[in-house]
């Protein structure tokens, strides 16, 4: 019969951040889905891609500038001692241009800090310091069209940042002379002091740009002394300012942070002179968690913490907006919005930041004891008439957009994931686009530097596609299993690994909101389980598969319905004693009483076999049977694949997460597998072990691929709910040594994903008998693999799944393609295609969604 999968969407719940702080933090009325004021990831370019050595290449894009017209992207790259550019004019799909490696000036550990496009120019401030008590710098002017230097400057210091005025006059440059944190205590003071440096911009050609110096400190560069300006703000040692981050107001005001004296300072441009200087502040924190300890606890609080601003930015000539990512006795895990001309906080952030990062999955709570979410990178500009603040996450690997109509009342609007370590922003706003920069490269890990674009003016927002209530978060991350709730057909159940302790969230999956999470517990206490795979039980608890750190540790668990730990089952050694890892990863539990049956999946071979064992558990009987899945070639790169999933479809057949270990531009397999089980089974060691005849049901790398984000390596979770919706998520590794972002989608109805078995049968499909032998063999080839079917990436890339529209589809039969593919004509028809969770359950529109797709299919092939 011929099928078309049929529309689906999800919703996401309205961010609604409770009162607290100096002010309510609310939803936009702006940003209303009518308005179209939303931002929308386009694009991420990893900067390997643009490095000389390629993916050999440890780099980190840190800060970036545009060039007057909006189409080239320049980059700091402080890890290769070089700046990059990029063309990005085509927003979804930017091309890498190139580097300039900065030692044709100087020394090969010159260190580019920061860069600002001017007119033809781009300059380029480098750090070229042999030593933190003999700090240099200089400037470096560059024409951009040829990347020629035309030009340097010598700085009295090291460099950090560099601002230049709206009208083209000034250009104004923080000479950290940065504390070694080494030295001592790492605490301050520490010579010499620092300074801002002003570049007057008058003349016509660089040659006849001339610099001035305000300092910030009295006495000699050996021993400095605080001014009297400073002084009276009450900083902690103004006669070692620190000045970090500068930003320049139309008025020709420059205000500079001093992080480590957690103070700010106004310097009047044509004069010089310093307006004015005043001290953050502190703030008192309840709400948040302040211990790292597997635990995701926002029951924590922190008194009187110095809030040591990094970035800041003018709201309106007159506020100033400040990220407090702390440095050496602070960090108050939010921003502020100052007063310029009372020096007070109009705003706080308050707990708010870090709530919205724990209600999103993104909380790095290996940071929870000490800066939490690190608010660090920070800009303000103005798109189609209203102004926006951005603030980055350092270590919760976003941004969050604030709509600042009203400075002394800001208003959340959405949050943007990216990737690893966010640190610079850059709004384009001629081009309706903002670019940011993240610094995080570990090859290794799968975590490559990136720029990440995104275009304004989208209906809805695409993030969080899986979010709780922040102002009373569910915190979640790390999900690895889910199921259905037999009791409520909109609910699902999910768990988390061993990134955090134990625990059973419930999910209004209709609307994407974690609405609650059990502890699981043991003899009292918190049960130490490594949950990979969770089944709801018809009369009531769970079975869940714990994964062990060898195969002796590798246990099915049954768990109470109020998260007690009421059994656990280790699976036959002989069969699995030689694990070294890698073990269970999905459960799947049926039947009742005397008739109940535990099926699950192990992730990778057991040693000697070259397939992976698929069990079946008697509870009644205490019996185990085996049968063995063939998993796809994964190629001789190095990577490998394996099972994450087992879920139990309602004609009886089962369905499997088949994945491999790539990541972003690498991924090559996340793919849904569709089996019967055979009425023949092993139970013994020496057993012939069946081979199940598998077929594709879903590519879900388009899926994965949908938003434009780097491509998550760990697809986790696979349910069918009681509405008949078939729901998969990521793992996000707990943000570490990951973005840490969730993605939670609906593949669509179960009878349109899979090949179910006609309603009046309810037994599985029988699979063809193996050849009978004394090792596994091979039946019927695996039918369809993600690499072989036209939906791949390698294919049309144009996001579709499945086979092609019109294809016959039936019950799983030994050597069968693929489940049916929908139209690629009208991917918002696809049942793979509803990544998309909208507010006020709007639709998004089909026609932007395939441009979108396309342009990521183009950019996949660049």
């Amino acid at each position: 019969m011929n099928r078309t999968a049929k529309r689906s969407a999800g919703i996401i719940a309205a961010l609604a951040l409770g009162a607290g702080g100096l002010a309510p933090l609310t939803l936009s009325a702006a940003a209303s889905a009518d308005t179209g004021s939303y931002f929308e990831r386009t694009a991420t370019y990893p900067v390997y891609q643009n490095h000389p050595e390629g993916a050999a290449a440890e780099t980190a894009a840190e800060i970036a500038t545009v060039s007057a017209d909006g189409q080239t992207l320049i980059y700091t790259d402080a890890l290769s001692r070089m700046i990059g550019f990029v063309d990005i004019s085509d927003a979804s799909n930017p091309a890498g241009l190139g580097t300039l490696p900065l030692h044709q000036r100087g020394s090969a550990e010159d260190e580019p800090t920061s860069v600002a496009a001017y007119g033809e120019y781009v300059f380029v401030v480098v750090k070229t310091s042999k030593s933190y008590i003999d700090p240099s710098g200089r400037v470096d002017v560059v024409h951009i069209a040829d990347r020629k230097l035309v030009h340097s400057i010598e700085l009295s210091g090291q460099p950090d940042s560099i601002a230049l005025s709206a009208d083209g006059s000034y250009a104004a440059i923080a000479i950290e002379n940065e504390r070694d944190e080494d030295a001592g205590d790492g605490g301050l003071p520490q010579t010499p002091a620092g300074s801002v440096a002003i570049l007057d911009l008058l003349g016509g050609a660089p040659d006849e740009w001339t610099l001035r110096e305000v300092p910030l400190a009295g006495g000699t560069r050996e021993k400095p002394v605080p001014l009297d300006q400073i002084a009276q703000a009450g900083l902690d040692t103004p006669q070692d300012p620190e000045p970090e981050y500068v930003t320049i107001n139309d008025r020709n005001q420059v205000a500079v942070t001093l992080q480590e004296n957690n103070g700010i300072v106004l310097i009047d441009l044509p004069s010089g002179k310093i307006t004015k200087a005043f001290s953050a502040g502190s703030v008192d924190l309840a709400g948040i968690d302040t211990q790292d300890d597997g635990k995701l606890d926002p029951s924590g609080s922190l008194q009187g913490v110095p809030r040591e601003p990094d970035a800041i930015g003018w709201i309106q000539d007159r506020y100033l907006a400040t990220a407090n990512e702390g440095d050496w006795k602070g960090g108050s895990r939010g921003f502020t919005i100052f007063d310029s001309l009372t020096g007070e906080p109009v705003w706080d952030a308050g707990n708010r930041f870090e709530r919205l990062a724990l209600s999103q999955g993104l909380f790095p709570e290996g940071r929870a004891g000490k800066k939490g979410t690190e608010p660090e990178g920070l800009a303000v500009h103005e798109y189609r008439g209203v102004e926006y603040a951005f603030v980055a996450s350092e270590r919760g690997n976003f941004v969050a957009v604030y709509d600042l109509s009203d400075p002394r009342e800001p208003k959340y609007l959405q949050t943007l994931p990216t990737t690893n370590g966010p640190e610079g922003i850059l709004p384009i706003p001629g081009r309706d686009l903002l670019a940011v920069s993240s610094e995080t490269d570990e090859a290794d890990e799968g975590v490559r530097s990136a720029l990440t674009l995104f275009s304004f003016g989208a209906a809805t927002p695409q993030f969080p596609q899986l979010s709780s209530d922040p102002s009373a978060p569910v915190p979640f991350g790390a999900l690895s299993g889910l199921s259905a709730d037999p009791e409520a057909a909109h609910q699902i159940f999910a768990v988390s690994d061993n990134a955090y302790e134990p625990l059973i969230y419930t999910i209004d999956a209709g609307q994407g909101l974690v609405t609650d999470s059990l502890p699981v517990t043991e003899d009292g206490a918190r049960a130490k389980l490594d949950l990979e795979g969770i089944s709801a039980r018809a009369g009531g608890g769970f079975w869940a598969a714990s994964e062990g750190a060898e195969g002796a540790g590798n246990t099915l668990v049954r768990i109470d319905a109020d998260g007690a730990v009421a059994e656990r089952v280790q699976l036959p050694q002989d069969i699995v004693g030689t694990l070294k890892g890698q073990g269970l990863e999905g459960v799947a539990a049926f039947g009742a009483g005397e008739e109940e049956e535990v099926v699950f999946a192990l992730q990778r071979e057991v040693g000697g076999e070259d397939f992976v064992r698929i069990g079946r558990y008697l509870p009644a009987s205490g019996e185990f049977s085996w049968y063995g899945y063939q998993l796809e070639d994964a190629g001789d790169d190095g990577s490998w694949n394996g099972l994450s999933e087992i879920t139990r479809l309602s004609d009886g057949s089962f369905a499997v997460i088949e994945r491999d270990k790539r990541i972003g531009e690498n991924a090559k397999l996340k793919a849904v597998y569709q089996f019967a089980l055979p009425e023949a089974s092993a139970s013994a060691p020496n057993d012939t072990v069946p081979l199940l005849e598998k077929k594709l049901a879903v590519d879900v790398l388009p899926v994965l691929e949908r938003t434009n984000g780097r491509t998550q390596e760990k697809l986790e979770g696979l349910a069918v709910a009681g509405n008949g919706q078939v729901y998969v998520v990521t793992d996000n590794d707990a943000v570490k040594d990951a973005s840490g972002e969730t993605v939670f989608a609906s593949l669509g109805a179960e009878a349109e994903v899979f090949a179910l078995a006609p309603a009046a049968s309810t037994a599985p499909t029988e699979s063809a008998a193996p050849t009978a032998s004394s090792t596994p063999t091979d039946s019927a080839a695996p039918s369809a693999s993600p690499s072989s079917t036209p939906s791949t990436s390698e294919g049309k890339g144009d996001g579709s799944a499945g086979a092609p529209d019109g294809a016959e589809s039936a019950a799983p039969d030994a050597g069968e393609t693929s489940a049916a593919e929908p139209a690629t004509d009208d991917l918002a028809q696809t049942g793979v295609g509803s990544l998309w969770f909208l507010p006020l359950g709007l639709v998004l529109a089909g026609v932007g969604v395939a441009a979108a797709l396309k342009a990521r299919g183009n950019a996949r092939g660049h």
